[in-house]
C-alpha cells in the first residue's frame, strides 16, 4: 500500500548511521537512501564542495571533513557522531580511492601505501571507534566496502585488489568476534559502478593498453554476466537492507552487486 513501510526496510527509521566518505558517489546515494528511510546520519568526506553540497540537501546531519587514514580525524569523527546522534547503531565503511594503474615494477610505493592506508587500514580505524558506540547500543551493524577486485586478482591494479582482498578477511574476522556482541558485519562487493572513478579507471587503462576509451568500456562490460555497469543506487539499497531487521540474522557474509563479474 503507499506510504506503508517496506517490510524490508523496517527497523531503518531513527537508526544512528555514520557514512565515510558520504558526500559523493556511492556514499552518498547510501546516505541518500538511509535518510529516505529515517536514519539520522553523520557523514565524512575529504571534499570541502562535496560535504557542502551535502549541508544543503541533508541540513540536520552530522558532516565532517575527515581522512579515514588519520587517526587524529577519525577520532574526531566519532567523538561529534557520538555528542551528535548520541550513539551509534551502524557504521558504512565506505571510504576509498582507486589507487594507482600500472604493472608492479611501475607502481611507487607512495602510492602502494596510500592506497592501503585509505582502502583498508580507514576501515581499522573506524571500525575501532565504532564497535564500543555499537556495543554500549546493544548491538548493530558494519558493512564493509569491498569490491569484485577483493573476490578476483585484477592485473595492473594490484593496491587496490591487495586492499580490498583484505577487507574480506577484515570482514569474516570481524563478524566471527563481534557476533556474540549482537554486531552484524557483513562486505559489499560491488563491480563496475558508474560514474567518474570507473570512467577514470577505465581511460587509464586504455591510455595504458593503447586502445579507445569505449573499447576499453567494452572490454570490461563483455567480463560481467548481465553485461552492464551497477548503480550506485544498487549498492545503496543493499545497505539498507542489511542495516534493517529484515537482515538481522546476516552476518559474516560477501555480498557481490556487480551483476556477476566473472573476470577482471
Amino acid at each position: 500500500m503507499e506510504g506503508q513501510v517496506s517490510s524490508l526496510t523496517v527497523g531503518l527509521a531513527g537508526q544512528r548511521v555514520l557514512v565515510t566518505a558520504g558526500a559523493g558517489g556511492i556514499g552518498l546515494a547510501i546516505a541518500r537512501e538511509l535518510a529516505s528511510h529515517g536514519c539520522r546520519l553523520a557523514v565524512c568526506d575529504v571534499s570541502d564542495t562535496a560535504l557542502a553540497a551535502f549541508r544543503m540537501s541533508f541540513p540536520d546531519a552530522l558532516t565532517m571533513k575527515a581522512d579515514v587514514s588519520d587517526e587524529n580525524d577519525v577520532a574526531r569523527l566519532f567523538e561529534s557522531a557520538g555528542e551528535k546522534l548520541g550513539g551509534l547503531d551502524a557504521l558504512v565503511n565506505n571510504a576509498g580511492i582507486a589507487g594507482p594503474t600500472g604493472g608492479v615494477d611501475e607502481i611507487d610505493p607512495v602510492e602502494w601505501r596510500r592506497t592501503l592506508d585509505i582502502c583498508l587500514t580507514g576501515q581499522f580505524l573506524c571500525a575501532r571507534a565504532a564497535v564500543p558506540m555499537l556495543k554500549a547500543a546493544g548491538g548493530g551493524a558494519i558493512v564493509n566496502m569491498s569490491s569484485s577486485a577483493g573476490r578476483h586478482g585484477y592485473a595492473y591494479r594490484t593496491p587496490y585488489s591487495a586492499a580490498k582482498f583484505g577487507v574480506v578477511g577484515f570482514t569474516l574476522s570481524l563478524a566471527k568476534e563481534l557476533g556474540p556482541s549482537d554486531i552484524r558485519v557483513n562486505a559489499l562487493l560491488p563491480g563496475i559502478v558508474a560514474g567518474p572513478r570507473m570512467d577514470g579507471v577505465i581511460s587509464s587503462r586504455a591510455a595504458q593498453v593503447g586502445v579507445p576509451v569505449e573499447e576499453m568500456r567494452d572490454r570490461y562490460l563483455q567480463n560481467v554476466s548481465l553485461r552492464r555497469m551497477v548503480d550506485p543506487e544498487d549498492v545503496a539499497t543493499t545497505t539498507a537492507f542489511l542495516l534493517s531487521k529484515a537482515g538481522r540474522n546476516i552476518s559474516g557474509q560477501l555480498i557481490g552487486v556487480d551483476g556477476n563479474v566473472e573476470t577482471l
